[in-house]
């Protein structure tokens, strides 16, 4: 089958992306090729990607599994991308990957986890911020009757409240200091507060809003003995917390939790592709779709990307393909 070609979005510069058109790799035995139908830009992540604010000691730990190129920049970078196989074992079938905004690529048919039929493959490309949230509740799980608390209304912090809010007889309360997510928030069945709104005598805190101020929230919420698991990621960005008084004779938790690797409680008996399905079966609910924003065709992702960065296109953003046509993309030639 001939190469072909692609073309991708690349972070010339801290602050700058370029579309660039690149071959595509011969694409062995067990190998796909996958035409991409939607991608999904990560605010958290992407944007201090694309702003190059990734430290240097977090270079190698915070690579994509299919990134080029370096940090800070050139790198082509992301990580939720759907398609539709057109060559390959399972043509036809629609998958999800850890891919970078691409209109087609070539992986192992193991890196790619296929899209159940009941889940609408725009909504799919959520799988990998609801990964996070089954990653974050593997590492922390509430118990039956537990009050918990999420701040931070974004990607992660709506779609771990959503996920929490299916467990039985738990109390769930979304934190943000922005009451425009408020309607966002109601679409998941969940109660909204303000910092200054927000309950306290709290069993469990997920932090997710990357700010110095949500983390303190967090300590004026929990109840003593209480935990606070912190899924926010900072960049090269330091944060000050007082860890005097109730933190200390809280005998609070704080924790980590990284999606990087399977949580310890998982890890023996759960590989990435099992996470990665079980969150592809929990979009199967339409709720998630409180998650999507706005969307844009894929040529108009380098302007796109400075207004995410800016905090001016809110949830995820879509990247569409669906206008793209084949002779554009690709030169195939047969098997």
């Amino acid at each position: 089958m001939g190469t072909g070609t692609a073309r991708a979005f690349w972070v010339r510069t801290p602050g700058v992306g370029e579309i660039r058109e690149e071959p595509l790799p011969p694409r062995g035995g067990d190998d796909v090729e996958v035409r991409t139908l939607y991608s999904g830009v990560s605010r958290g992540t992407e944007t201090l990607v694309f702003r190059g604010e990734v430290p240097p000691d977090q270079y190698a730990r915070m690579r994509a599994p299919f990134q080029a190129g370096d940090f800070p920049a050139p790198v082509k970078y992301g990580y939720l991308t759907v398609g539709v196989i057109e060559a390959g074992p399972d043509v036809g079938a629609t998958v999800f990957a850890l891919h970078p905004h691409q209109t087609r690529y070539v992986l192992p048919r193991s890196a790619v986890v296929e899209v159940p039929p009941q889940v609408d493959p725009k909504r799919a490309v959520l799988a990998g911020t609801i990964e996070t949230a089954v990653n974050a509740l593997w590492d922390t799980p509430p118990l039956v009757g537990d009050r918990v608390t999420v701040i931070g209304a974004g990607m992660v912090g709506c779609g771990l409240a959503a996920v929490v809010a299916k467990i039985p007889g738990v109390d769930v309360e979304l934190v943000d200091v922005d009451e425009g997510k408020r309607p966002v928030v109601a679409r998941l069945g969940v109660r909204f507060a303000t910092p200054g709104q927000a309950r306290t005598g709290r069993d469990l805190v997920y932090h997710a809003s990357a700010t110095q101020a949500g983390l303190r929230t967090a300590l004026e919420v929990v109840r003593d003995e209480g935990t606070i698991t912190e899924l926010s990621w900072y960049g090269d960005r330091e944060v000050s917390l007082g860890l005097g008084g109730v933190f200390h004779s809280g005998r609070i938790t704080i924790r980590s939790s990284q999606v990087g690797r399977v949580a310890p409680a998982r890890r023996e008996s759960r590989t990435y592709g099992d996470r990665l399905r079980i969150a592809l079966d929990l979009l199967k609910d339409p709720v998630f779709d409180a998650l999507l924003g706005g969307e844009s065709p894929f040529e108009e992702l380098p302007q796109v990307m400075p207004r995410i960065a800016d905090g001016e296109l809110p949830m995820c953003h879509v990247i569409t393909y669906d206008h793209i046509a084949d002779d554009d993309i690709a030169d195939d030639e047969g098997e």
